[in-house]
C-alpha cells in the first residue's frame, strides 16, 4: 500500500501564492508517475498537473505559466508551487500516484486539500 499525505492548502487572495506538497510513503519499489488534479461540487476531477518518471512536467491549459510542478525524488514528495492564483483556482486538489509497491502496481489518492481563492 502507498499513503499520500497532502498539505499546504488554504485561504489566499487573488493574486497570491500557494505551495501544496504531497508526502507519499509505504514499502514503495518505484514512483511510475505523480501528479495533481482538482475538484469542484458538481464537476469532475480534472487533471492540473503530472509528471512521470524520468520526464518533464505536463500542465492544464488553465494553469500554464502559473504553476510550477517538482519533485523531490529522494524523499517521494511532490511539490506544487501555485502562483497568480484566481477565483476559480479555487477547489479540493489531489494528490495521485502510480507506484509499485509490495502490494503490487496500484494507483492511489490523497485525502485532498482545500485551496480557497478570493478576497
Amino acid at each position: 500500500q502507498v499513503q499520500l499525505v497532502e498539505s499546504g492548502g488554504g485561504l489566499v487572495q487573488p493574486g497570491g501564492s500557494l505551495r501544496l506538497s504531497c508526502a507519499a510513503s509505504g514499502v514503495i519499489f518505484k514512483i511510475n508517475a505523480m501528479g495533481w488534479y482538482r475538484q469542484t461540487p458538481g464537476k469532475e476531477r480534472e487533471l492540473v498537473a503530472a509528471i512521470t518518471s524520468g520526464g518533464s512536467p505536463s500542465y492544464a491549459d488553465s494553469v500554464k505559466g502559473r504553476f510550477t510542478l517538482s519533485r523531490d525524488n529522494a524523499k517521494n514528495t511532490l511539490y506544487l508551487q501555485m502562483g497568480s492564483l484566481k477565483p476559480e483556482d479555487t477547489a479540493v486538489y489531489y494528490c495521485n500516484t502510480q507506484a509499485v509497491s509490495i502490494s503490487g502496481r496500484g494507483i492511489y489518492w490523497g485525502q485532498g486539500t482545500q485551496v480557497t481563492v478570493s478576497s
